[in-house]
């Protein structure tokens, strides 16, 4: 089955909110999917979550206000604030969705290789050697 973006409805239940932006909303999911199609493409079944994620976020938080005083007023926000932004989880996430990112193990041996023993050396092989005191074999 293939990946189908989550609605403005199913952002609304994920966030908890009675009432959502649709046209807002719809717009920060096509968004977020964009982003995640930058690391996996095509989207797994499953990318739902992180689609829900990430668009919840820009949607609760559109500037990324990591620190807020009430009185005298005060907020942080991060440089570059604003946007969408994938978290190095939902990377990994999405890896591992699609079947990405595990370990590995890559073979060397070329498919023509021959599985022979190549040691002790075939005596039958090559020249006879014959063993001469303090020469060796000659």
């Amino acid at each position: 089955m293939a990946f189908e973006a989550p609605t403005a409805e199913q952002l609304a239940l994920y966030l908890g909110l009675p009432e959502i932006d649709g046209a807002r909303a719809d717009l920060l999911i096509r968004q977020a999917v964009a982003l995640c199609e930058t690391v996996v493409k095509p989207l797994p079944e499953q990318a739902t979550a992180v689609v829900l994620s990430v668009a919840g976020r820009a949607y609760v938080n559109p500037q990324q206000v990591s620190y807020e005083t009430i009185g005298p007023m005060s907020v942080q926000r991060p440089q570059g604030s604003g946007g969408l932004y994938l978290t190095k989880s939902d990377k990994a996430a999405l890896k591992s969705l699609a079947g990405r990112g595990g370990a590995f193990t890559v073979d060397p041996t070329p498919a023509t290789a021959d599985p022979s023993p190549t040691w002790p050396p075939d005596p039958e092989y090559g020249p006879p050697l014959e063993w001469e005191p303090g020469w060796g074999w000659t």
